[in-house]
């Protein structure tokens, strides 16, 4: 397991469905910004930085699973923990846990891939990074 950092997002009036409940789409958005600002808090550069240093051009998604426990609202406050649960050879699991004070609003597990630039153009995987991943242990 890695270390645990929290990405905290105030629901705004236009996140959510005329029926006042966040569109889930906006949960994917809001994830998709933790992961990076896990990243982020625990030392790693801009991706535009490791792209030079380490040839890794960002953490692209391969695959999602979400659970989907309460609603949120507009004027909510919601906290999103994420962590690594596995790191792999050049992916690794990523887990988040999406909170409004003590209510449980979702659970989702991401698999990411490092990613780096294929030549000829296009992205491939690569290793991950033991830098990287000693920054978020």
């Amino acid at each position: 397991m890695s270390k645990t950092v929290t990405y905290t997002v105030r629901v705004e009036f236009g996140d959510c469905d005329p029926a006042g409940i966040v569109w889930f789409p906006n949960f994917f958005r809001w994830i998709d910004a933790a992961s990076r600002h896990f990243f982020t808090a625990n030392g790693v550069p801009r991706w535009a930085e490791t792209a030079d240093t380490l040839g890794v051009i960002g953490t692209p998604l391969v695959d999602t699973h979400t659970r989907f426990v309460a609603t949120a609202s507009y004027g909510d406050t919601l906290d999103i923990a994420v962590t690594v649960k596995e790191w792999r050879g050049s992916s690794f699991v990523q887990s988040y846990r999406v909170t409004r004070g003590d209510t449980l609003i979702l659970e989702c597990e991401e698999v990411r891939i490092f990613a780096g630039r294929r030549e000829g153009g296009g992205i491939r995987a690569v290793p991950a990074p033991d830098e990287i991943r000693r920054l978020c242990e």
